[in-house]
């Protein structure tokens, strides 16, 4: 309330709270490396034939067959440029895409370029091993999360949306919230809105489960032991475009997951994912 002077009452003492428990924390972390890895040795792998492709097969599109929907490369010549085509669509990338500097130095033909991958250099091999090493990490990581959160409420408690969230309305306001670089405050901070919890559900229950199963897709194992993984992502080469297109989309997540914790005051977001505590500070009342 305010004082009859006008003024303000002091604001309350800033307070730790402890908002992630310790199996969600390590479960994080491992996630964060798993992927971390998984990203840059199948940047890697793609490097080794840099096109995707719909329907059963794919790679034969000399033959006029199932041809390449994306395609990222170099042309010939005394100008070599490096280019990413999306069907009809080709982008000039040289520098970053198609064409980049090698360790060594000169330019060289190559879809992703040596910094984005793991190893730093051309090794089919050693990429896929690590690949599927952590693969097998997020697999197990991940069920031990799903089962943590399910017995301990997390799911229902903190990232199921409630239906008064759902409404165009309260969507509508926190997406203009973001964009202003308007974070929740005081109490309002202890809590996940609407774009959180959406963007979190969606990697938890739609992302990583798709990267998944669309990676069995593409295993001659599997397919022989669950041929319905293949049927249902509709092919091999299918499988390897939405393996594709759902590693991507994880990677924009992080991207804008980083954005978000910065612009939302690193140490604190940071801590609380170490530690378990986040830091309240009390909004004065209005």
């Amino acid at each position: 309330m305010t004082a009859a002077d006008g003024t303000l009452p002091p604001a309350t003492a800033p307070y730790l709270f402890h908002r992630h428990a310790l199996a969600v924390r390590v479960t994080h972390w491992i996630n964060a490396l798993a992927i971390f890895f998984l990203l840059m040795t199948g940047l890697n792998i793609f490097n080794a034939h840099p096109m995707l492709y719909w329907g059963q097969y794919g790679a034969n599109a000399a033959e006029g067959m199932d041809p390449a929907w994306l395609a990222i490369g170099s042309t010939a010549g005394a100008d070599p440029r490096g280019y990413v085509r999306i069907g009809d669509v080709t982008i000039t990338t040289t520098g970053v895409l198609g064409r980049s500097a090698s360790k060594a130095g000169p330019p060289q033909a190559i879809a992703y370029p040596h910094w984005a991958t793991f190893p730093s250099y051309r090794d089919l091999a050693t990429a896929r091993n690590f690949h599927f090493f952590f693969a097998w990490v997020l697999l197990i990581n991940g069920l031990i999360y799903l089962t943590y959160s399910l017995f301990s409420g997390h799911i229902r408690r903190d990232l199921l949306p409630k239906a008064a969230e759902l409404t165009s309305a309260n969507i509508g306001h926190d997406i203009a919230q973001h964009a202003k670089l308007k974070f929740p405050k005081g109490e309002d901070a202890k809590r996940y809105h609407i774009l959180q919890k959406l963007a979190y559900g969606g990697v938890i229950f739609v992302l990583i489960p798709g990267v998944i199963f669309t990676g069995l897709g593409m295993s001659p194992g599997m397919n022989a032991a669950w041929p319905l993984i293949l049927d249902t992502a509709g092919g091999r080469a299918s499988a390897r475009s939405l393996h594709w297109v759902f590693a991507n989309l994880i990677l924009l997540f992080i991207i804008v997951h980083l954005l978000m914790v910065m612009l939302a005051g690193p140490w604190n977001e940071i801590r609380s994912m170490i530690t378990g505590k986040f830091r309240v500070d009390p909004e004065r009342a209005a």
